[in-house]
């Protein structure tokens, strides 16, 4: 892992926010909608499903280290 992981910022449930720490830098990872309110992200290279559900959701870097 990178001194600036990748995150997966998902919508808030509950009133706080989602994330999850993703392994693979940034652009391994690919955001698509399949519906208004569906989104899926898959790894690029094996097209694993990483998330299918609401969102909208984004992968980041994360802006500080950790």
């Amino acid at each position: 892992m990178t001194d600036h992981p990748t995150l997966l910022n998902m919508p808030p449930w509950v009133g706080w926010p989602e994330v999850r720490i993703l392994p693979l830098p940034v652009d391994a990872y690919v955001v698509r909608q399949k519906a208004p309110d569906w989104f899926e992200v898959r790894e690029r290279d094996s097209g694993e499903m990483i998330y299918s559900g609401i969102g909208p959701v984004e992968v980041v870097r994360s802006p500080a280290p950790f």
